[in-house]
């Protein structure tokens, strides 16, 4: 028996193409005889479109009601951000991935940082502007140079700028608005950049990954360029020792907890230094899903293939509907 499997991609974000990118990458590697697949694509209009055609959205709304799971590779704003999961849970469809809540916070890096502090994990300190605000002299003392101005709600680091000169920051912050007009003022981490990858299997035990280290040539930083054009390197498992290793696996699953996330999650950190206690740099509730992209690559190094990736991910959207029909939900923590 098929499962009707619903894809939903692009959408009006300014990561619509980073979307369709996941988006085709997922439809290329799902299991043809396992699913009977949907294809629906959010122009950048908002405009949507099933199986490549034009739908006005009360007839999608009918054929995403229909499936028996949907599967949303959505970036950034309109998507990752918690308002396709609202329109999902409220048409009563399962779906893969993170709910409502953990969307709208691990979206917001100001949010995040706050919960993340509150559960006791390290967090670079920053200020969160809002429109019409600027960095007061005294946090400018307190933060020091570098910083970087980013965003606060945004992903594949667009608008993210990098300020070593306090004469930058106006320019920085108009640059960083003009994609969110709430931004974050961050104080500039120093170390190693390792992400770790948290996956959550259909029975509910939750897993960390195998540490992967990004290297990116010369005094850049892992920018939407380095991202998408080639600029960086993944080295996994990244070269870490064990203690270390397992540290930075529990803080992943930590954040995952404490962002109450579900199916996925994958978190940033910063390595100070030889003893020094990780920094917590930024989470992403749906991260790049290419075959290429970081998440995929750390599981397939953990001997979980890109196909069967995706069918952890659907069946364990499918249990967790089943649980929380039925009013439990457990919660077992592993590694990988």
């Amino acid at each position: 028996m098929t499962t009707r499997l619903a894809v939903l991609y692009g959408g009006r974000s300014g990561e619509h193409a980073v979307s369709r990118r996941s988006g085709e990458s997922i439809l290329a590697a799902l299991d043809r005889e396992r699913y009977q697949i949907t294809e629906v694509l959010i122009g950048t209009d908002g405009a949507w479109h099933v199986d490549g055609r034009p739908t006005p959205l009360p007839q999608a709304l009918r054929v995403v009601r229909a499936q028996d799971v949907v599967f949303p590779a959505l970036h950034g704003p309109y998507g990752e951000d918690g308002t396709v999961a609202s329109l999902l849970e409220w048409v009563g469809v399962p779906y893969v991935g993170n709910g409502v809540f953990a969307s709208a916070a691990g979206m917001d890096k100001g949010v995040t940082k706050r919960l993340l502090a509150a559960e006791g994990l390290r967090v670079s300190p920053g200020v969160t502007l809002r429109p019409g605000e600027d960095l007061s002299p005294a946090d400018q003392r307190r933060l020091g140079l570098p910083v970087f101005v980013k965003p606060a709600r945004a992903g594949s680091s667009l608008g993210v700028v990098k300020v070593t000169d306090w004469a930058s920051l106006p320019a920085a912050l108009e640059r960083a608005r003009a994609v969110d007009p709430k931004v974050l003022v961050e104080q500039g981490a120093r170390g190693r950049e390792i992400d770790v990858a948290v996956l959550q299997h259909p029975d509910g035990r939750v897993q960390a990954g195998p540490p992967l280290e990004i290297r990116v040539a010369g005094d850049g930083f892992f920018d939407y360029d380095a991202k998408y054009d080639g600029g960086a390197v993944f080295e996994i498992p990244a070269p870490l020792d064990a203690a270390t290793t397992e540290d930075l696996r529990d803080r992943a699953i930590r954040a995952f907890h404490a962002l109450d996330c579900r199916g996925l999650l994958r978190v940033d950190f910063f390595l100070p230094g030889e003893g020094a206690e990780p920094i917590v740099n930024e989470v992403n509730t749906f991260p790049g899903f290419t075959a290429a992209s970081q998440f995929p690559q750390i599981w397939r190094r953990a001997g979980i293939g890109f196909p069967a990736l995706l069918d952890i991910l659907i069946d364990g959207a499918l249990a967790d509907a089943g649980r929380r029909a039925s009013g439990g939900l457990p919660q077992a923590v592993a590694s990988a």
